[in-house]
């Protein structure tokens, strides 16, 4: 499989992706299209939505938003644990609505 852009995805994403290669996946591959059909959460269209609705309430990197669709953090703790390396902390009001977003999708 050769690299041609790099690019923060969902996992359902990778996932879709890998599994239409499926053929051609090398061991390291494989693994990793184990590990994304064991611990995806959502499906792809459902992680679209939730990574436009959270760009749409604050503004983080693509890593962050990514990182926050992957694992649907639920508590303030592990929302705060994802901005940790941001140049910006957030409000309380900011930690809620995240939360509230991401418990739609659940």
């Amino acid at each position: 499989m050769k690299v041609i852009d790099m690019e923060p995805v969902p996992m359902a994403t990778a996932k879709e992706i890998m599994e239409s290669k499926e053929g051609e996946l090398g061991y390291e591959q494989k693994l990793a299209l184990e590990h994304l059909r064991k611990f995806t959460k959502l499906d792809k269209e459902k992680a679209e939505k939730l990574a436009e609705e959270l760009s749409g309430i604050l503004r983080m990197s693509k890593e962050t938003l990514m990182q926050i669709v992957n694992l649907l953090p639920t508590t303030p703790d592990e929302v705060r644990m994802l901005f940790a390396k941001e140049r910006f902390s957030l409000k309380e009001e900011e930690i809620a609505k995240i939360i509230e977003t991401v418990k739609k999708y659940i």
